[in-house]
């Protein structure tokens, strides 16, 4: 997990306090990310730069993109991402 790492300016502490999720855990961001836009539409591949766990849910920060994506992690570490925030802050409360 050398390459995990946390957003600018958010410690681990914080970023449970503002979530309400005691276990939150930052992960290894080297996995498959897709966004599920709406249904019907292609899955887009999503580079992720950051990966935030909270149990079966996590957020995701892609590279290049200022927006977090929320989704479904499973037992393979891929993550489905339906839901978008367009800020740190605001998809922690999401949560």
């Amino acid at each position: 997990m050398a390459d995990a790492q946390l957003p600018p300016g958010w410690s681990l502490q914080r970023i449970r306090d503002v979530s309400g999720d005691r276990e939150a855990v930052v992960l290894d961001p080297n996995r498959a990310v897709k966004w599920v836009a709406r249904p019907g539409a292609p899955d887009e591949v999503l580079h992720p730069e950051i990966v935030l766990g909270f149990h079966s849910l996590c957020l995701v920060k892609p590279v290049h993109d200022d927006d977090w994506y929320m989704g479904s992690l499973y037992d393979d570490g891929s993550i489905i991402c339906w839901a978008a925030y367009g800020d740190l802050h605001e998809a922690l409360r999401g949560l």
